[in-house]
């Protein structure tokens, strides 16, 4: 089924690269719309998928926008989402 998901931390075509790259092989096409606020993906994932992609968003600093972090895990999330920007930038 085809689902859209608010995320945070996503600021370029570089993290946009990043998502597509690192989500595909265990979900297949993603969407990255760069033109929304907060961001948004749209993929076509079954409803007991949902969970593991959002541990996979988390792990490259791109939690939903709906995540409950404390300022520890949200500082986190925003330094992964550095990293993982740069290296879809410099893949492009």
């Amino acid at each position: 089924m085809i689902h859209t998901f608010k995320i945070i931390n996503v600021k370029c075509a570089g993290c946009a690269a990043t998502l597509k790259e690192k989500l595909f092989e265990k979900f297949g096409e993603v969407e990255v719309d760069l033109e929304k606020e907060p961001r948004e993906i749209t993929l076509d994932i079954a409803d007991e998928q949902i969970e593991a992609l959002g541990l996979a968003l988390k792990k490259l600093g791109y939690p939903f926008l709906s995540e409950k972090m404390g300022f520890v895990d949200a500082g986190s999330a925003k330094a992964k989402s550095f990293v993982s920007c740069a290296i879809g930038k410099m893949n492009s």
